[in-house]
């Protein structure tokens, strides 16, 4: 059954996020469910004539695959127009391109977004527009309930999709089926049997040209304060009745209103680092202070560690330590949940005593149980081994499952307002520590495992 005609509307549809991420997405999911009634309007400061555009959407489509009649329908009736997208009278124009109900993506910078919406606020928006938002969500706690006050003059709540590709990863979605469709999980999923959470994102690239945001934003808002702090609350809610969008996040909001800095004390639970020269497989690297567009003085980190705690009867007493940085030595991007030790082993038992350790790994799509078992020698000898398992790729890429809930108008993998605040109200310690000094910034080699004397996350 063909749904309800729909018009994606995208703001700074020239520029990188677009091309490089939104536009591949759109097309493999219009191959995968051509039933989709979508076209397409971009919008922006550059020029395209109108083959120009044809060609950008060829290309973009091509990265992901995306073939079919859906996709050269969509080809053929895109238009593109230039347009200062901050004034109310280019954005009714806009609308006034838009067949159907129109979905607004907005993929530019957050100041220039907040002018969008300022425009917006002048017109009457057609009845049940999605509105799309990329990260950063605000600056910090009091910008973001600005923002999110402006939205609700807008349109619903529900009709507002604060993106965080991360929740369209099947592997984090598939956290939920791990968690409450096994039996051997849920019961352990606590503070009685559980000794700590670690949630690690490292990476071997740099700077890689994006130093217009991420001299300004850092480690710790580009992946912590968004991306971690989501794939924790999923980690660690209560079980949802459903996985409609109220219950699921509202079980979200409950974790992330519970959590707290670790002992209340950036210095003792944050630490950050910022890369120098180095080599990282092979590539080198130039310090990260030499990188075209970074301001030295903005002291800004490429590597950020903090601890939390979640205040609540599940969780209490657990550290949850979250990580990400630049130009390390080893691409790293899993969950790992460190079991407590076994109460008492039995008097023969020797070898290896390692707790159980359960890794979920972001990317690949994988899953791994650390046990200690009998070897096939020595019967009373311990030895480590390791269950595998490979979850399903998922039909779409993260931002065709991002799409395909702002089409349908579902919110379920998005962020919610109040949870927006939350993340910014989570780290705002962490944030002025950092601005104070009164957390030294350390520095590493690029292609190194971080700075010298920090403990290793295993």
């Amino acid at each position: 059954m063909t749904q309800p005609a729909s018009t994606l509307l995208i703001l700074g549809a020239g520029g990188d996020l677009s091309a490089r991420l939104l536009l591949p997405a759109l097309g493999q999911l219009l191959a995968k469910r051509p039933e989709l009634a979508v076209t397409l309007v971009g919008a922006g400061r550059e020029e395209f004539s109108p083959a120009a555009w044809r060609d950008t959407l060829r290309k973009s489509f091509a990265t992901a695959g995306a073939s079919g009649d859906a996709v050269d329908a969509l080809i053929k009736s895109a238009v593109y127009k230039q347009a200062d997208v901050t004034q109310a009278a280019e954005m009714q124009r806009l609308l006034g391109l838009c067949a159907g109900t129109p979905s607004i993506y907005f993929a530019l910078p957050p100041a220039v977004t907040e002018r969008v919406c300022a425009a917006l606020g002048d017109l009457t928006l057609p009845a049940g527009t999605q509105l799309a938002l990329e990260k950063p969500f605000g600056v910090d706690e009091a910008s973001a309930a600005e923002l999110n006050a402006m939205l609700a003059k807008l349109v619903p709540e529900n009709q507002i999709h604060r993106v965080d590709h991360f929740l369209g990863r099947s592997t984090v979605f598939n956290l939920m089926g791990l968690r409450f469709a096994n039996r051997i999980f849920e019961p352990l999923w606590n503070s009685e049997n559980i000794e700590r959470v670690d949630i690690v994102y490292d990476e071997q690239l740099g700077l890689e040209g994006r130093a217009g945001y991420y001299d300004q934003a850092g480690a710790l808002v580009d992946m912590i304060q968004s991306h971690l702090l989501q794939v924790m609350s999923i980690l660690a809610m209560e079980p949802p009745s459903t996985l409609d969008a109220v219950d699921l996040r509202d079980a979200k909001g409950a974790v992330l209103r519970a959590t707290r800095l670790r002992n209340g004390s950036p210095k003792r639970s944050s630490r950050r680092g910022r890369y120098t020269a180095g080599t990282v497989d092979g590539r080198k690297l130039p310090a990260y202070v030499d990188s075209p567009g970074v301001d030295p003085n903005n002291g800004t980190e490429t590597l950020a560690e903090v601890t939390f705690e979640i205040d609540n009867w599940r969780w209490a007493g657990v550290p949850f330590t979250l990580r990400s940085g630049k130009a390390l030595a080893a691409r790293r991007r899993e969950i790992v949940i460190t079991f407590k030790a076994v109460p008492h082993l039995p008097t023969g038992l020797r070898g290896l005593t390692d707790p159980t350790v359960l890794r979920i790994f972001l990317a690949p799509d994988e899953m791994s149980l650390e046990l200690n078992i009998n070897g096939p020698g020595d019967p009373l000898q311990l030895e480590r081994v390791s269950l595998g398992a490979t979850f399903g790729p998922g039909q779409l890429l993260a931002y065709g499952e991002v799409l395909e809930g702002i089409f349908e108008g579902d919110p379920s993998l998005s962020v919610r307002g109040d949870t927006a605040e939350q993340c910014w109200r989570i780290v705002a310690p962490v944030l002025k520590a950092w601005r104070d000094g009164d957390v030294p910034l350390d520095s590493y080699p690029a292609g190194s495992a971080g700075p010298d004397g920090w403990a290793a996350i295993r």
